[in-house]
């Protein structure tokens, strides 16, 4: 993408932002309601979709397959991020009231952090395309860390944290710290996971800023349903572990190795990745919705 375009998209996404964000500061002092929370997540959502139909318009039909294969990857990815989200928020006691600037500051230095990350990405990427051995393994050694992970998740205070509280800084504060270098941390493997589907910078950026957008409002519209969502750490592992072996492949390509002891290693193209993301996210929501219809 030229230059232009560029600064066109993140211009208009930066209004988006600074709109969203004056909105959670005028209502700073006030519990999100359930109406509100819905409509901004509605909101994001839909824009982040006619984002990606007006590529196949005016850019091309694979930038459009890619946006989308990126964009439900991170966003399902997001949803683990709220299960810590959830408890750091607990832990601190955070007031109901600040909850949403807390979060909004949180997740919009992340946003900052994770730009950082995809451009050293890319840059590597370019120099040395070896580096997606690298990423494929580990994102399946993340996987099936992910994949052994216990249903009850704990979240300790790092040592940024424990500095800032030392400092005398105030709880929201240490909050907003707690949600930005945690989310930095989650940046580690959904990063090459999207580099596993696009090694265009400007598909990495966007599916990444249309996933965080709306990580606020999907914080307190589904707060609640965390806890039916039993089986969605297993169906983001296979997600994961699918998009290593899949750089492996693209690596192995890379390197001129068609074929490991005469045996031709697979292609996996853009549509198989798209068609296994959502149907993988489909089956796990809904065995995790049927399993848990009876709980409250």
């Amino acid at each position: 993408m030229n230059v232009g375009v560029w600064l066109w998209t993140l211009g208009l996404l930066g209004v988006v932002l600074i709109f969203d964000f004056s909105m959670a500061f005028r209502h700073r002092n006030k519990i999100t309601t359930l109406k509100a929370a819905t409509a901004w997540t509605i909101f994001y959502v839909s824009l982040a979709i006619a984002f990606g139909f007006s590529l196949g318009i005016w850019a091309d039909h694979r930038a459009r397959s890619e946006f989308f294969a990126g964009w439900l990857t991170e966003y399902s990815l997001s949803f683990d991020n709220l299960f810590i989200f959830i408890l750091i928020l607990a832990r601190l006691k955070v007031e109901k009231e600040r909850e949403e600037i807390v979060l909004f500051g949180g997740i919009f230095f992340s946003l900052i952090l994770r730009g950082a990350f995809i451009a050293a990405g890319a840059a590597i990427i370019h120099h040395f395309s070896a580096i997606f051995f690298l990423f494929g393994g580990f994102l399946i050694y993340t996987a099936i860390q992910l994949f052994r992970e216990t249903e009850e998740q704990e979240w300790k205070e790092g040592r940024a944290i424990s500095f800032f509280r030392k400092k005398g800084a105030s709880t929201p504060v240490i909050a907003f710290v707690a949600l930005a270098t945690t989310d930095l941390l989650f940046a580690l493997d959904s990063i090459p996971a999207i580099f596993g589907l696009t090694t265009n910078a400007y598909i990495v950026v966007t599916a990444n800023i249309f996933a965080l957008m709306g990580l606020r409002q999907l914080y307190f519209l589904i707060g609640g349903m965390m806890k039916k969502l039993i089986f969605l750490t297993e169906g983001l592992s296979a997600i994961l572990a699918f998009i290593g072996i899949k750089l492996l492949f693209q690596a192995m390509h890379d390197q001129g190795w068609h074929k490991v002891w005469g045996i031709k290693v697979p292609e996996i193209g853009l549509s198989v990745s798209l068609g296994f993301i959502v149907t993988t996210l489909a089956i796990t929501t809904s065995v995790s919705l049927w399993s848990t219809r009876g709980s409250k």
